[in-house]
């Protein structure tokens, strides 16, 4: 059998092409980023993807290996994956934002643990909160939707001259707002409540100044708030749907834009 030079760099492009952007996802995805996944299981993950996925693609320009335009192609399609994964890391992170929020109303900021899925210190109540969303999110077969909102991006965005618009990059950067707003609103019930009991040991402490407020107010404020969030962790199920919902119709905005 002879190939020709100009059929060994299209056999090429139509693999390395949707390699890249499938192995920039799996990188900056959540579940998939993480540090349990080593490099070589990661990097098996993403060939063995895209050897599936490419017969069921548009078909990939042929362009010259050696070429600017190459160059653009490659940058654009880690664009597009790194974008892609990046959404679905907001919404693990709003959670993990969200028991911080918690955790420092509850006097547990100093109460830290090492992430192994991310190499960093978090709070616990944080930790509880992104162990939750992960087992979720695997229980529903969220690992499986993040590979079909990928393999969807090539019909969506197909391999080209073209990658996320301005106005996509504008509402990624939005996402940040997103993420505080929502973080806000899954502690919000915890955060109100505490407060109402600083303000009621605010009171207790003018009318009795003789009480050591600190030593009797911690114990109380912590088991309350715990109680609070076992209360509240009812509508944890609720919120969840609702944000990975709003994180699906970002990335489709997104690609769309």
């Amino acid at each position: 059998m002879v190939f020709s030079e100009e059929e060994i760099v299209l056999l090429i492009s139509q693999y390395l092409l949707p390699l890249t952007r499938i192995t920039a996802f799996f990188i900056a995805a959540p579940i998939f980023g993480t540090r349990v996944f080593s490099a070589r299981i990661r990097l098996v993950l993403s060939i063995a993807v895209t050897i599936i996925v490419v017969p069921y693609i548009p078909d990939v320009p042929s362009v010259s290996a050696l070429s600017l335009s190459m160059l653009v192609i490659i940058a654009q399609q880690i664009l597009i994956g790194v974008a892609l994964g990046f959404i679905f890391q907001v919404v693990f992170q709003l959670f993990v934002l969200a028991g911080q929020y918690i955790a420092m109303k509850l006097g547990l900021g100093f109460a830290s643990m090492n992430d192994p899925s991310n190499g960093v210190s978090v709070t616990i109540v944080s930790q509880f909160y992104l162990l939750t969303t992960t087992l979720l999110f695997i229980s529903f077969n969220g690992h499986l939707v993040l590979i079909n909102v990928l393999v969807d991006s090539f019909s969506i965005i197909p391999i080209g001259n073209t990658g996320i618009s301005s106005n996509g990059i504008y509402q990624l950067i939005e996402m940040g707002g997103w993420m505080f707003s929502g973080a806000l609103t899954i502690s919000l019930p915890v955060l109100t409540a505490l407060l109402v009991v600083n303000v009621a040991f605010g009171v207790m402490s003018r009318s009795a100044p003789q009480m050591n407020i600190f030593a009797v107010g911690f114990p109380i404020t912590l088991i309350l708030g715990l109680m609070i969030m076992w209360v509240g962790f009812s509508a944890f199920l609720t919120s969840f749907q609702i944000f990975v919902d709003e994180g699906m119709i970002f990335a489709m905005d997104i690609l769309r834009s």
